[in-house]
């Protein structure tokens, strides 16, 4: 009898141990097969839809902007392409039409479209020269830092200032006064030295901070209002070898992090917030790249793991469980922490990767300016305001931008922190009307805080949010038509808020 309980105890136990075994088989395929399986349909959902425009029609960034317009490719070469400018520019003054101008098109609010207008296509006007001596960068306005940021490789150097993506022209950052991750940096206009501008009627003129200063000042960053950028004198920096580091920090955390671990030796800095349900805008990642000694090696190269790292960003989008895998991905990946990395290979890389290719959606920017004393307060409205929409906050990226003593239109008026927003959104008029009380009430918030919102994107924030973000913007208007008194140059974004 003592024998058979025996043999029935170990057989009890060969069995609960299997079974313990297969639970914990079943738990690890669950472990892995839920986000394997997410990815898969995301993957497979990720198709490239977007149908192209019929003839005679442009569009921005947003595919919200489908116009009818007179396209006119300029050409490559500098005397050929300012006579040709003339001509358009006297043919419109003859047939009361307005003329656009446009490199990349990556604005969202039609600030390079105007019904019925001239589209002057500025991507062959791209020539380029590099001065070693004086370290500045003669570029025609058409380039793009994709053609930009390998020449200056070559030759060790680097952009001194840009947007965090390459695939943008030098017309168009200009035009927008863009920034970027560059550490302890003001906006691109800082970087200009001075450039030619055609008039409306015809004539070139010389821009710097000592000559037609004024109209230097209201070019960068005046949305293409005042004339044709030709071309521009531009400081470059050295390029330089980074050490990336990272920390994931309470949002609440992010100034006092920020000004106690971005000191000197740190080239290029930026965060990003989560936007996943469970810790929603409540955590941060910043990451820092500071200087070694050592010197960049090698020819720039394609972003490693594109593919992967696409689908899990696609895959976010309308999904809670996405959201939340993607965050404790890029928690758990380190991205560049412990590598060493060039600056250009940083800003080389395109917003293309992770764009929306659905015909039927689209995916829209926003970008707030707030002072860092107030940061933690205006994501505490952003907690209360953006769940209330429908809309889906795909990704919130954090910059630092300094004084802007350059630009007239300034967004910059002391130190802030740029918080680049990005939504998903179907392009029906439902959403549209969405986005628009959405945009409303954050504009509202950051106003609130003493901050300001960007303005290359749509143009949903009303005429009186708009003068109050910019009390500079009446007369910068009144100087439009002073230096254009035929207002030639117009777009969506004058028609909304400068008439």
């Amino acid at each position: 009898m003592p024998h058979q309980l025996h043999s029935l105890s170990s057989r009890y136990r060969v069995k609960t141990v299997l079974l313990i075994l297969l639970a914990i088989i079943a738990v690890s395929l669950t472990v892995v097969a839920r986000p394997a399986l997410h990815l898969v349909r995301a993957a497979l959902h990720d198709r490239d839809e977007i149908l192209p425009l019929p003839p005679g029609t442009v569009d921005d960034a947003s595919r919200l902007n489908p116009t009818r317009m007179q396209l006119v490719q300029v050409s490559s070469e500098l005397s050929t392409a300012k006579e040709q400018l003339r001509t358009v520019l006297k043919e419109a003054k003859a047939q009361g039409k307005k003329v656009t101008m446009a490199g990349s098109r990556h604005t969202m609010g039609g600030q390079t479209i105007y019904p019925d207008g001239i589209s002057l296509d500025m991507t062959r006007f791209k020539q380029m020269q590099l001065n070693t001596t004086t370290q500045i960068l003669t570029v025609q306005s058409g380039a793009t830092w994709s053609a930009i940021i390998p020449y200056l490789n070559q030759q060790g150097y680097s952009v001194a200032v840009m947007q965090s993506n390459n695939d943008f022209s030098v017309g168009g950052t200009m035009s927008a006064n863009a920034h970027g991750w560059q550490h302890d940096s003001p906006p691109f206009a800082s970087t200009v030295e001075s450039f030619r501008l055609m008039l409306a009627d015809g004539t070139v003129v010389q821009c710097s901070r000592k000559e037609n200063a004024e109209l230097f000042s209201l070019v960068l960053g005046g949305y293409g209002l005042f004339g044709i950028i030709l071309d521009v004198n531009l400081k470059v920096a050295l390029n330089e070898l980074y050490s990336a580091q990272r920390v994931i920090i309470p949002s609440e955390d992010y100034v006092e992090t920020y000004q106690r671990r971005v000191s000197a030796d740190v080239g290029m800095v930026y965060g990003r917030l989560s936007v996943a349900p469970d810790s929603f805008l409540s955590e941060a990642i910043l990451t820092t790249y500071h200087k070694v000694t050592a010197e960049p090696e090698g020819a720039l190269t394609t972003p490693s793991q594109a593919g992967l790292a696409r689908t899990v960003f696609r895959g976010s989008v309308d999904s809670d469980y996405g959201k939340n895998l993607r965050w404790q991905l890029e928690k758990a990946s380190g991205g560049e922490a412990g590598t060493s990395v060039s600056r250009n290979q940083i800003m080389n890389r395109p917003s293309t990767l992770f764009e929306n290719h659905r015909q039927t959606e689209t995916d829209i920017l926003h970008e707030y300016f707030i002072p860092p004393e107030s940061l933690e307060l205006f994501l505490e409205k952003c907690r209360e305001i953006i769940p209330k929409y429908k809309l889906d906050l795909l990704n919130v990226t954090v910059r630092n931008v300094e004084l802007d003593s350059d630009s007239y239109l300034r967004y910059a008026d002391q130190e802030m922190f740029g918080l680049v927003m990005l939504f998903h959104q179907q392009r029906r008029a439902s959403d549209e009307a969405e986005m628009r009380s959405l945009t409303q009430e954050l504009v509202e918030a950051a106003l609130e805080v003493g901050g300001r919102y960007y303005l290359p994107y749509r143009l949903h924030s009303t005429p009186e949010q708009f003068h109050r973000a910019y009390p500079q913007a009446t007369k910068f208007f009144q100087l439009k038509r002073q230096y254009d008194p035929d207002e030639t140059f117009q777009n969506y974004f004058y028609t909304q808020y400068g008439r």
